[in-house]
C-alpha cells in the first residue's frame, strides 16, 4: 500500500552512502521547508528525461522556499554500483544531496513496494506528504501539487513578534 496523503515523511536512515551531502545535511537543509523527494535509477531513460525539470525546480523555485533530496535506487544488480551512480549525479548536474539506496531501506521506508522509478513525494514544510507521483508523467501530475503548496505557503500570513 503507498503513503498515504498526511503522512509524515519517514526517516531518511539505512542509506548505503550519500552523495552531494550527508543525511544530517539533507534533514537540516529541508527542515521548514517544503521538500521534493525523487527516486531515480542509472538505467531509467525516463529519468533520465526528467532530470532536467526536477532540476529547474530545484534551482528556479528555492526562493520559494522548495528543497529536493534525491534517492538512487537500484532496478538491476548492475545500478549498485556506486561509483556509476557517482558518475550520473555528476553528468546530470545535481547539487541536492542524493541518498544512495542499494539495500532498498529507503524504497521500503517510503513504500515504495514496486519500485517505482522515478517517484516523486511532495512534502509540506511540516513533513507531510501532499503528493505523490510516479512514473513517465510523475512530473507533470506533480506539477499543480507543487504549485498550490509553494503559493499556500507564500501567501501566509507573517506572524510578527516584538
Amino acid at each position: 500500500m503507498p503513503m498515504r496523503i498526511g503522512t509524515e515523511m519517514p526517516s531518511l536512515e539505512g542509506a548505503t552512502e550519500w552523495a552531494r551531502g550527508s543525511e544530517a545535511e539533507a534533514l537540516a537543509g529541508t527542515a521548514g521547508h517544503p521538500t521534493l523527494v525523487h527516486f531515480w535509477s542509472v538505467s531509467c531513460g525516463i529519468c533520465k528525461e526528467n532530470m532536467p525539470k526536477v532540476a529547474e525546480w530545484r534551482d528556479g523555485r528555492r526562493n520559494e522556499g522548495l528543497r529536493v533530496i534525491a534517492i538512487h535506487m537500484p532496478r538491476y544488480p548492475v545500478d549498485s554500483d556506486v561509483d556509476a551512480v557517482k558518475a550520473s549525479i555528476e553528468k546530470y548536474g545535481f547539487t541536492e544531496p542524493c541518498a544512495i539506496d542499494n539495500m532498498h531501506a529507503l524504497r521500503d521506508a517510503f513504500l515504495n513496494e514496486h519500485g517505482y522509478v522515478p517517484a516523486y513525494y511532495l512534502f509540506d514544510e511540516q513533513g507531510k506528504l501532499r503528493s505523490f507521483a510516479a512514473g513517465e508523467r510523475g512530473l507533470s501530475m506533480l506539477s499543480a501539487a507543487l504549485d498550490r503548496l509553494l503559493a499556500s505557503r507564500n501567501s501566509s500570513p507573517v506572524e510578527v513578534t516584538r
